[in-house]
């Protein structure tokens, strides 16, 4: 950044108006820094600097007319003059002389080296330009103060973090592993120094212990400057309970039992312990420190199984409800049972008809017992002219009754039997009732049956002539021969 330019010339110099003297200053002040298409231009830059580290001051002159540079400290001593160095300090050592620039290197920056350079070429008039140099100063001592080293868990705690003698001001950030936090800071100024202080309040869990709280520094001397404390936090345990035995998770009574107990915390749980919610514990339940064994379940062992734990800073636990299932039910294999079908023939006594015999009734057995058990009867079935008699009966044997399932399957298959009833029960009544039809055809036409007469001769004695007595003729004659007509 280009520094402001000052009139040179001998201090003190006084006469005319007391107005002018200013405006003279100011018109040579103007005359310095607005360039001019073929006059002199002095340019020079401010210096920011660390402590410690190195500045360089650079005085450059635009259209140079080999016109004298010179360097001046903020007492106004010269530093170097063309490429002379009257001053005694040797820290100051020439890095670049020539007819445009004079570049000078200043070694252990302190505080006490930050202000004003002038730079001065001698024209007509004679030309000056200031650069500044600030030092910065990084803080020192970045350490953070915890209220309890120790913590329990929710507690609130204090952590305060400083940074000491920093110039300028430092600021301070606070951090939790990767979550940045919002603290209060103070701000103190001794001399040209400055001391922050930042306070953090914070509510510890389980979940932040060994976790570390950071104090970061934001300061233009110095990168990643930072400083940490561990959290270190008592809580009390946490308990969970796992099932070893049986591995499918389904508890059957006269099966094994086996269930362990694991507790963490800080300090770790020493003093673990068993027992039933809301009853005493059966006898025959065997505990050994974390573990819980019932050899043999019965539903007397249902209830909540409870393993409590504790250390230095509190009590917990964890429940597990047992419900102990009916044993699993032994299907046996399946069976194939003998049907005996008996037809009772009926026969129709008729002497214009002939007798036939009732037709057999059909029966497909079922190939197992299973389906036996789901009421599959419909390979049962019964022709339309056999008889309500040749029905089949079908023995069920005691096995299958007693392994029939009670499921949909079954329900299905009872469905499927009521209906066969049904079509069968109307056959067999159809059936009954054209049997009992030819049985009153048969009785009609067998009363219906006998021996007839013929009286042609009737009346033929007292008949005058032959004509007559035919006319006449009601019986025939006396010594007729009888006859006999059927009516078939």
């Amino acid at each position: 950044m280009a520094g402001r330019a000052q009139p040179s010339g001998p201090a003190g110099s006084g006469g005319g108006a007391p107005g002018l003297l200013p405006l003279l200053l100011l018109l040579l002040s103007a005359a310095a820094i607005i360039p001019r298409g073929d006059g002199q231009n002095l340019v020079t830059e401010d210096v920011t600097v660390v402590e410690g580290d190195v500045a360089t001051i650079s005085c450059r002159v635009k259209n140079s007319d080999d016109s004298v540079i010179q360097l001046l400290n903020p007492n106004r001593q010269t530093i170097y003059f063309r490429d002379f160095r009257p001053l005694k300090d040797s820290r100051f050592q020439l890095v670049n002389f020539s007819n445009s620039e004079l570049r000078v290197s200043l070694t252990n920056v302190s505080i006490s080296d930050e202000g004003r350079y002038f730079c001065q070429l001698y024209t007509d008039p004679p030309q000056e330009i200031y650069t500044t140099i600030t030092v910065l100063v990084p803080p020192r001592n970045l350490v953070i103060d915890i209220e309890k080293e120790t913590a329990v868990e929710g507690e609130e705690i204090e952590l305060n973090c400083t940074a000491m003698a920093s110039r300028p001001a430092t600021t301070i950030r606070w951090f939790k592993g990767n979550k940045e936090l919002t603290g209060k800071s103070e701000v103190e100024r001794w001399s040209d120094m400055y001391t922050v202080t930042s306070q953090l309040l914070l509510k510890v869990g389980r979940e932040d212990d060994g976790v570390p709280v950071i104090c970061l520094v934001d300061h233009p001397a110095v990168k990643d400057l930072q400083t940490q404390r561990y959290l270190e936090v008592m809580y009390k345990p946490q308990v969970r309970v796992s099932q070893n035995y049986p591995l499918q998770g389904l508890t059957r009574e006269g099966e094994p039992l086996e269930l362990t107990c694991t507790a963490f915390g800080k300090p770790q749980p020493t003093d673990m312990r068993w027992l039933r919610v809301d009853d005493e514990m059966p006898q025959h339940v065997v505990v050994s420190g974390s573990n819980l064994l019932i050899s043999n379940l019965n539903k007397t062992d249902n209830g909540t199984y409870r393993c409590e734990a504790s250390n230095a800073v509190g009590k917990s636990h964890a429940d597990y409800m047992l419900f102990v299932y009916d044993p699993p039910t032994t299907i046996p294999p399946p069976t194939t049972t003998t049907t005996t079908t008996t037809t009772i023939p009926t026969t129709i006594t008729d002497t214009t008809a002939t007798t036939e015999p009732a037709v057999h009734g059909f029966t497909q057995l079922p190939n197992s017992a299973e389906e036996l058990d789901y009421g599959d009867l419909s390979g049962t079935s019964v022709p339309p002219t056999a008889s309500a008699e040749a029905l089949p009966t079908v023995q069920l044997s005691n096995a299958s009754l007693a392994s029939r399932p009670d499921s949909r399957a079954g329900e299905e298959g009872a469905i499927r039997s009521v209906d066969h009833a049904v079509v069968g029960g109307v056959v067999a009544v159809v059936v009954f009732a054209m049997l009992c039809l030819l049985i009153i055809l048969g009785r009609y036409f067998a009363r219906h049956k006998g021996t007839y007469f013929t009286h042609e001769a009737k009346g033929a004695d007292d008949a005058a002539d032959a004509d007559t007595a035919i006319i006449n003729a009601e019986g025939g004659q006396n010594n007729s021969e009888e006859k006999k007509e059927y009516f078939i």
